[in-house]
């Protein structure tokens, strides 16, 4: 935790909470529990940071981490039974304007 510590001040961070949003870190992790592998994989992307503000000379971001994938509600497994132009007909229904991507 301290290398953590440490590369995040490098980065300009004070702490967790203050990286969460710019790193994508989880409500968990910006209170400063990680798992193992979460631990390792934060730490390989500011040291990715750091090398890159090295040799540019221009602070570089760490890149946030991908978004966790989420478990459909079941509202979405409810929804996922309707076509798109039934969802469409029933929106205009209810007096929405509904136009194709």
């Amino acid at each position: 935790m301290q290398q953590i510590t440490e590369l995040l001040q490098d980065a300009g961070y004070s702490d967790f909470r203050d990286a969460r949003g710019a790193l994508g870190l989880t409500q968990r992790q910006a209170g400063g529990k990680f798992t193992s592998s979460e631990a390792d994989e934060l730490i390989e992307r500011l040291e990715a940071a750091a090398e890159v503000a090295r040799s540019t000379g221009e602070p570089a971001p760490a890149e946030p981490a991908p978004p966790v994938a989420q478990r459909p509600s079941g509202a979405d497994k409810a929804l996922a039974k309707f076509s798109a132009q039934q969802l469409a007909s029933e929106l205009q229904r209810r007096g929405w304007v509904v136009l194709e991507p």
